[in-house]
């Protein structure tokens, strides 16, 4: 008798973890930290019912827990803001294929993965941000110029640990090799006002404090800036003026970063996962980000923020994002070698 009921216990169990049985939630390891992002998993959930379980930290703590946790990890999908993460991930392979039409049909082709391991789900352009009271927007053209003697003092920028910088000086040295980027870091290292730290709205508010003149920041703290209820942010955000580099006919274009998805390649709402992705690249979800967080919409039939919209079109370095996570260790040398902090 004892031996019957335990089968019977025993099948019960098996029918439980069955993976044909419907789950209801998604788990979701992300570095976003924005407002936005429990709007969409909020309004997601009233859509399907489906539950969005988030687990917040860096990019670089997600990728060693998913490594760690292998085959038994309950993350469905991986989310950063960085290409070169996304790229270390697929590397580890940590990562599945997204061959789903429904999502990739969203997305401006440009900015799709060409290996097909993650989704962009918004874009940011690395540009250059000025005094509007010390500087003429003639005097500025591209990254490179800011090696200039006469930037000495004037320029402005955030510690070389921080991941745009390091996707920024991986597109350099993807677009122009090393030695030049080298030379350019050395060159940016002569010119800074201080020593890199703070944010990128650091960045801004020290233009607007007379501690510098010229800042590299993403465009869409300059949105947020903008739209601030803080009079401190709204008066750094009026202080400065937008500035894309690099738009010459012969010149790469503006470094661009996405924000990306991932699903993970033991992910066990499969299911569950792409529909959050069609959701996310969906002209809903990307009207509710570009109007919130003033990013730039991956989806073509969706316009940025009327904000992002006054500071003109510009031309996208067209570069393979994944090299933005391939060249992320000579990148990480370059600054060493270089002294940017």
């Amino acid at each position: 008798m004892k031996f019957i009921l335990k089968i019977f216990f025993l099948s019960l169990f098996i029918i439980g973890c069955s993976p044909n049985k419907k789950s209801n939630e998604i788990n979701l390891y992300s570095q976003r930290h924005y407002t936005v992002d429990k709007k969409q998993y909020e309004n997601f959930e009233k859509l399907t019912g489906i539950k969005v379980n988030v687990v917040k930290a860096n990019a670089d703590e997600l990728i060693e827990r998913l490594k760690n946790e292998g085959e038994n990890s309950p993350a469905d999908l991986f989310i950063t803001v960085d290409a070169g993460k996304l790229f270390r991930a697929k590397d580890l392979g940590l990562l599945q294929k997204v061959t789903n039409l429904k999502i990739t049909k969203n997305i401006d082709p440009s900015l799709i993965d060409k290996d097909g391991f993650w989704v962009p789900i918004t874009y940011r352009a690395r540009i250059l941000v000025y005094s509007n009271d010390r500087v003429n927007k003639d005097e500025l053209s591209t990254y490179q110029n800011l090696t200039n003697e006469k930037w000495k003092n004037r320029i402005l920028v955030r510690s070389s640990s921080n991941a745009y910088n390091q996707a920024l000086m991986s597109s350099i040295v993807a677009n122009e090799g090393t030695e030049a980027a080298e030379q350019w870091a050395s060159g940016l290292v002569e010119n800074f006002s201080r020593d890199p730290k703070g944010s990128d709205r650091d960045q801004v508010k020290a233009i607007a404090a007379g501690q510098g003149d010229v800042a590299i920041v993403n465009s869409y703290y300059i949105g947020l800036l903008l739209s601030s209820s803080k009079q401190e942010e709204l008066k750094a955000g009026k202080a400065v003026s937008v500035f894309f580099p690099n738009q010459g006919e012969n010149e790469s274009g503006t470094h661009i970063n996405v924000s990306g998805i991932g699903l993970t390649k033991y992910s066990p709402n499969k299911e569950n996962a792409l529909k959050l992705i069609e959701y996310l690249t969906s002209k809903e979800a990307q009207k509710l980000y570009i109007n919130t967080s003033f990013e730039y919409p991956v989806n073509p039939d969706v316009e940025p923020a009327e904000i992002v919209k006054n500071w003109g079109k510009f031309k996208r370095d067209s570069l393979d994002l994944n090299l933005l996570g391939k060249f992320r260790k000579e990148a990480i040398l370059v600054f060493d070698k270089s002294g940017w902090k």
